[in-house]
């Protein structure tokens, strides 16, 4: 058998892959101060067992592999009361097959080996975040979240069905997962940052989330406690901003072309909420934030498919509308849906423009139209919740908003 230098270097990661691995069993052993079935040799010759075996036949590979399982089972029982873990054995096994890949494709197999020796090293920030930091309910969700992504999805049909061709059933799922990842980061970013930070940061991290349902919250907060009204009106502002960002997120995901319609009014838009956000948070700064209760949840599945319902509802409405009256009717029917939410027009638009039935210019104004709803039910919602002075400042950076995106749009 002729031997090269590639060859030669194959080998020298299969001993790298041991070592590395091993040295974080050995100094695991060390710290436990127990003896578990194999260390840094050990390792290292199981890498190179499996990077030789490879090397001769590929069938003697896999009598290797068997041989090692049998090894560590037969060491695992004898010793199960003593150390009841799998993890020293399960390694061992892969190192040889990482071995055994380290001859055919080196770099995908140090890779490996680096992420396995990371695993094995983080044991007890990974169980310590597990036990102690998820709850029952984030787990829950984490899983609702992989199943809707990894198994849900596949199997959706990604076809125009439906009235006037309006919907993509794939396209909904997709919002439905976004609107669920979206509340998950939110929730995330409340349990890193604690609501002890002040109000505008869990204010913008909520309008993700809904940025109505925000400013009633914070409304509601202020009417409890009328010295919060500086910090309560932040949160409530920059919420807005969410609603931007988030419509940033949606058109890039759905129609990039119509994001670039949209891409100086939202400019605006984001940056004018932005500094009225900021000048109002720096004059609240002097206020003490009170602890907000905390969602157990990271999201609602309930809401991510009423959403979904509501944006096949306006899809079928504003195809209608479209095939009826013209733009004049997709216009109007945004401006409906938008008092409700934002999303659900800008998607619908979106769709139409990337399904190749309006141009991305004839959708920026629907979009545009629904923004300009969705901040009159943002107005009201802050006169009924939050009182006169709440009304009036929120109100003001709204205002403020609506005209620079529409600025924006008359400019540009």
């Amino acid at each position: 058998m002729l031997i090269d230098n590639a060859h030669w270097l194959n080998l020298a990661v299969a001993l790298g892959i041991g070592l590395l691995i091993g040295a974080e069993r050995e100094r695991s052993k060390a710290d436990g101060g127990d003896r578990t079935i194999a260390g840094v040799r050990t390792f290292t010759i199981a890498s190179l067992l499996g990077a030789v075996s490879t090397s001769v036949n590929f069938w003697l590979l896999v009598v290797s592999i068997i041989c090692v399982t049998v090894f560590v089972a037969t060491a695992y029982f004898t010793r199960r009361d003593e150390d009841p873990g799998l993890t020293t054995e399960i390694s061992l096994v892969f190192t040889v097959i990482l071995g055994g890949l380290a001859m055919t494709t080196a770099s995908m197999a140090a890779s490996l080996a680096v992420a396995a020796a990371i695993l094995l090293a983080a044991k007890e920030p990974i169980h310590g975040f597990v036990r102690g930091v998820v709850t029952k309910d984030e787990m829950i969700d984490f899983l609702i979240l992989a199943a809707a992504t990894l198994i849900v999805l596949p199997l959706v049909p990604n076809a125009l069905v439906g009235p006037f061709d309006a919907i993509n059933p794939r396209n909904l799922w997709l919002i439905v997962i976004l609107v669920m990842f979206i509340g998950a980061l939110g929730h995330l970013a409340l349990r890193l940052l604690g609501s002890r930070t002040g109000l505008p940061l869990v204010g913008l991290v909520s309008g993700f989330i809904s940025s109505i349902a925000t400013i009633g919250a914070m409304g509601a907060r202020v009417r409890k406690t009328p010295d919060l009204i500086g910090t309560a009106v932040a949160g409530a502002t920059l919420s807005s901003l969410s609603t931007v960002l988030q419509l940033v997120m949606l058109l890039a995901a759905i129609h990039p072309p119509t994001l670039h319609a949209l891409k100086v009014p939202l400019l605006f838009g984001g940056l004018t909420i932005a500094l009225y956000g900021l000048v109002i948070t720096l004059n609240s700064f002097n206020h003490q934030s009170q602890e907000l209760s905390k969602p157990s949840r990271s999201f609602s599945v309930k809401t991510a498919l009423t959403l979904a319902l509501v944006i096949a509802v306006v899809l079928i409405a504003s195809a209608a509308l479209k095939a009826w009256f013209g733009q004049a009717g997709l216009v109007v029917a945004s401006a409906v849906a938008g008092l409700a939410d934002v999303h659900a027009s800008t998607i619908s638009a979106a769709s139409l423009a990337a399904s190749n039935k309006i141009t991305a210019a004839n959708a920026a104004v629907p979009i545009l139209v629904a923004f300009s709803a969705n901040a009159l039910s943002k107005v009201i919602t802050a006169a009924v919740t939050g009182g006169k002075v709440f009304f009036q400042q929120v109100t003001l950076g709204l205002v403020l908003q609506v005209s620079a995106i529409w600025l924006g749009w008359w400019l540009f």
